[in-house]
């Protein structure tokens, strides 16, 4: 493995805290949600943001592609929404009379999928080959999409009403799942008077959002992210962790290798945004439920009796023994 610069951890963890700040001037708060995010990014995942409506799942990725001044797209997931409404298609051009491909929203760096549940299952499919190969195939011609490509897909978990939940399959292809919950009342006092000042409608306060990294630095650090050290002993404790919950109590499906995977690899972007070269047993810890709670599913039993996930991967995660690196 190429050896780290000396000073290219430092610089990255201080170009990371100008990327946190950027999105803190459209951002009150959430300061958990924005760090998972951040790892997901330099990283190189995707990220499925959960919550009730109005707790600013949109702002935070509108906030995020425009401090990144990458490319980003919008996609709102409706009903009749078709896979090629994604992916793009093909149409007869009249002055050459052959077919020409029309590219969709998904040829971009950072797209928000939003409310994804509100589409079927055929069209929610359609960002698979995207989100795993970071290709799509459009009419039998395989076509790469630009890097580096993040999915920043919405979701509500309250309203069930005409949507359609996401397959296991798509789910686990998302390195995270966060959960944004309701703010303090000092943060929501500050969110209301950052949204209406100056302000007549219902525009997002995205003015202060200055770019401070390019698509080369977003390489750059998910590079460096990628030979970070993993002590073989810390390998075998995200492994355990996520074998643990195959047959824990309550459990009907526990994660699968996918797991795993998405803990060594969000611990070694959480190392990064730390300033170190190195990944420490408690970095796996610290992402273990963005990692995990979307690749388990609990049995009846257990929601009869009013257990969730989280409560069930926090048992999960204390019970697994720490190794001494």
């Amino acid at each position: 493995m190429e050896d780290i610069e000396t000073d290219a951890i430092p610089r990255a963890a201080v170009l990371l805290d100008d990327l946190r700040a950027a999105i803190g001037h459209a951002m009150v708060g959430q300061s958990a949600v924005i760090e998972q995010v951040l790892v997901a990014l330099v990283a190189s995942g995707h990220v499925l943001i959960e919550g009730v409506p109005g707790l600013g799942k949109t702002l935070l990725v509108r906030a995020l592609a425009q401090a990144l001044s990458l490319a980003h797209a919008r996609v709102q997931f409706t009903p009749d929404l078709m896979p090629s409404d994604i992916t793009g298609h093909a149409v007869l051009d009249p002055s050459t009379r052959e077919l020409r491909l029309v590219r969709g929203p998904v040829f971009t760096h950072v797209l928000l999928a939003d409310e994804i549940n509100r589409a079927p299952a055929k069209t929610q499919s359609a960002l698979l080959e995207a989100m795993q190969e970071y290709q799509v195939t459009l009419e039998g011609q395989t076509h790469p999409l630009p890097k580096p490509f993040m999915v920043l897909a919405t979701q509500n978990p309250v309203e069930t009403e005409g949507t359609y939940p996401l397959p296991e399959a798509q789910l686990d292809r998302f390195l995270f799942k966060v959960e944004i919950g309701y703010p303090s009342n000092t943060e929501e006092v500050a969110v209301v008077a950052r949204a209406t000042a100056n302000q007549a409608g219902d525009e997002l306060p995205l003015a202060d959002v200055k770019p401070c990294l390019d698509r080369l630095a977003v390489s750059k650090l998910q590079q460096l992210a990628a030979q970070q050290r993993v002590d073989e002993q810390v390998v075998d404790y995200a492994v355990r962790m996520v074998r643990a919950t195959r047959d824990w109590p309550g459990v009907a499906m526990g994660s699968g290798s996918r797991g795993a995977l998405a803990l060594v690899r969000g611990a070694r972007a959480v190392a990064l945004l730390d300033g170190r070269g190195y990944v420490t047993p408690d970095d796996i810890k610290r992402i273990a439920l963005p990692a995990l709670r979307h690749r388990i599913a609990l049995a009846p039993d257990a929601l009869i009796e009013g257990r969730t996930i989280n409560d069930v991967l926090v048992q999960v995660i204390e019970s697994v023994a720490a190794p001494r690196v």
